[in-house]
């Protein structure tokens, strides 16, 4: 099994000082998806994915990516690894060409440079700007380019798309999902919900250093909470539909529309207004956000 893993963590742990960032992670990535990873500020994405790629030391616990205990062999690991730090420092006196070129001889000339300038291409980047001319944005482009360059077999991204504009992060999800498509794993930290929702097959919630869930993203939103507005033609007795289970009424108006809540899936209430003088039905479903912030209301609280 563990030959099919990009990803193994059991009991990994990290510590700074009294500041307990991972208390003992299990976690388990397959080869070839690709994987969100999701918390609030603080809750120890970005210390897990630096132990991992063993930018810093962890604790306790065990660790291996694509097979490799980062800490007997990090420079195999990060060999075979595109990585996308949250915030990465760019020397703001070379041209965008020249840092890439940089980082791609650091790498052993791994990079085919005609698909670096591809790249830039779809991300309208003008690798012959210097650095310090270059937007946040920009400077975000040239880290996304860094870490596909070389086709690694694994991509660990710390919140690829934060500070780019609308088109450009759906541009950065279609070169992920084309990167998964020739075969790489994807991992990815991320506070915009939707493009995990659109993006992820599956997702870690991670709180306060533990993970509190994994699970497939549309089961996440499956057996998530719907509201469901139904409209008769007629008043009707509501009783019938009170009783279902996973359904509570919420408001009525003189028996001829209803606002439901609805946990589980929908066939029961289906069902059971097939004999009812239905006249229209609006569902809201819910996003991966909703079901996230029933995670983390109340966050004051232990996980």
């Amino acid at each position: 099994m563990s030959g099919d893993l990009g990803i193994l963590t059991q009991g990994m742990r990290k510590s700074y000082g009294r500041i307990r960032a991972l208390r003992g992670i299990d976690l388990e990535v397959r080869r070839g998806e690709i994987f969100g990873f999701l918390g609030p500020n603080g809750a120890g994405k970005t210390t897990a994915i630096r132990c991992l790629l063993d930018l810093i030391r962890r604790d306790s616990g065990t660790a291996r990516v694509l097979g490799i205990d980062p800490h007997k062999d990090p420079v195999a690991v990060r060999t075979r690894t595109g990585y996308l730090p949250g915030e990465m420092q760019l020397d703001e006196n070379l041209t965008g060409e020249q840092q890439l070129h940089f980082l791609n001889d650091l790498r052993g000339g791994m990079a085919d440079w005609s698909f670096v300038r591809q790249l830039a291409d779809r991300l309208e980047l003008d690798l012959r700007r210097p650095i310090r001319n270059l937007s946040k944005g920009n400077k975000i482009k040239i880290g996304v380019v860094q870490a596909l360059m070389h086709r690694p077999e694994l991509l660990m991204l710390d919140e690829p798309t934060f500070g780019l504009d609308p088109l450009m992060q759906q541009e950065v999800l279609r070169l992920l999902k084309e990167a998964r498509a020739e075969g790489a794993t994807v991992f990815f930290s991320s506070h915009v919900l939707s493009e995990v929702q659109a993006t992820a097959e599956r997702v870690a919630f991670i709180r306060k250093g533990l993970i509190v869930e994994v699970a497939e993203t549309e089961s996440l939103i499956a057996r998530a909470v719907r509201r469901t507005h139904i409209y008769f033609r007629q008043p009707v007795d509501l009783g019938v539909l009170a009783h279902l289970q996973g359904v509570t009424i919420l408001s009525r108006d003189d028996s001829r529309s209803v606002v439901l809540q609805v946990e589980g899936e929908m066939d029961g209430l289906i069902k059971a207004l097939a004999s009812l003088p239905v006249s229209d039905l609006e569902t809201e479903r819910p996003s991966l956000e909703d079901v996230f912030l029933a995670y983390y209301e109340g966050g004051g609280g232990e996980a």
